[in-house]
């Protein structure tokens, strides 16, 4: 498999709208609501995926990796950032995580079929399709969310 599909995959959008899209269409004022009954707002779904991508890489790349406690660490207390700015950070976070998975990706030195750094078993091929298959999943629940807000 090319490594650069691979990564059209990763960005999104191949069949269904792009992370990038849906987070500019919500409404910054609503992203803490939980409507009809549901156990998380926008916000939430959102800082889960961008924690588990971060925790991914780590474990693909990092020395000192430790596994987080499921699902505490991976989901905020909160419904909704405090700030504007806290957003914003979130977002260009989830951006710059998921380019240097990208680019490691991308580096031919790093072998798609070889255990990543802290696993025996699971290959980066592995890996990288674990976030593909996360992500999309919980855009789904993103654009479900911005049309129940109204914002789509």
């Amino acid at each position: 498999m090319e490594r650069a599909q691979l990564i059209k995959h990763l960005m999104g959008g191949e069949a269904f709208m792009p992370i990038d899209k849906v987070l500019e269409e919500v409404s910054f004022d609503r992203i803490g609501e939980r409507i009809h009954g549901l156990p998380y707002s926008f916000y939430e779904v959102f800082y889960h995926i961008t924690y588990a991508q971060k925790d991914i890489l780590d474990y693909i790349i990092s020395d000192n990796y430790t596994a987080q406690k499921w699902p505490e660490a991976y989901w905020d207390d909160k419904k909704a950032p405090e700030t504007e700015n806290e957003w914003e950070q979130l977002k260009s976070r989830f951006f710059k995580e998921r380019q240097d998975l990208a680019d490691y990706i991308l580096d031919e030195n790093n072998d798609l079929q070889k255990p990543v750094k802290n696993s025996k078993d699971h290959t980066l091929l592995w890996e990288l399709l674990l976030v593909i298959e996360h992500n999309a999943y919980h855009t789904g629940q993103l654009i479900v969310l911005l049309r129940l807000l109204g914002d789509h």
